[in-house]
């Protein structure tokens, strides 16, 4: 569950490809009540991690690192239902810390949108590509098009990582064709 990321002496995570806090990447300060349930979480049994993190996500909806928790076990685990469910929440809490639009669709690159600095906006972006994952993975290929077309727009030098899953879509795509 914390793939590329180390653990300081504070209990902070810290993204080992940047060297910076996951509190930053994700927006901010992680009330140490939550923070001690995100580390049960990741030392808990997988059966046992979803309840972990939805309570620590009703403790505190403001802290996008839950919805990021929850969204990649969820889809680890194939249930993709749950994890679409925390990644739109982490989504639309992420737009209102981040002073984006509601609509995801609606969203243009602006003078007040940053997606290249660390914080609400860049994990807005972050949990879009995630969503752009989810649908395909769960056998949407149209939502995970019109997601990562939004994406495109957005992140034209894709430096979230999407051409990973549009590389994937387009395969989908192929093998779809092929039948």
């Amino acid at each position: 569950m914390q793939a590329a990321t180390a653990t300081t002496d504070k209990r902070t995570t810290m993204n080992l490809f940047t060297g910076n806090a996951s509190d930053e990447f994700f927006g901010g300060e992680v009330p140490a009540p939550v923070r001690e349930l995100l580390h049960q979480a990741a030392e808990a049994a997988a059966g046992e991690r979803a309840a972990l993190l939805w309570t620590a996500q009703a403790l505190s909806p403001a802290c996008l690192a839950i919805y990021y928790a929850l969204y990649k076990h969820h889809a680890g685990r194939r249930e993709f239902e749950l994890a679409e469910r925390a990644a739109w929440r982490g989504l639309q809490e992420a737009a209102r810390l981040g002073g984006l639009d509601k609509d995801w669709r609606a969203v243009v690159p602006a003078p007040h949108v940053c997606f290249s600095q660390d914080g609400p906006q860049r994990f807005w972006l972050f949990t879009l590509k995630a969503l752009s994952f989810i649908h395909l993975r769960s056998e949407r290929p149209e939502v995970a098009r019109e997601l990562l077309a939004k994406l495109h727009e957005l992140d034209p030098l894709a430096q979230t990582g999407s051409e990973v899953t549009a590389s994937l879509l387009q395969a989908a795509d192929a093998a779809r064709g092929a039948r």
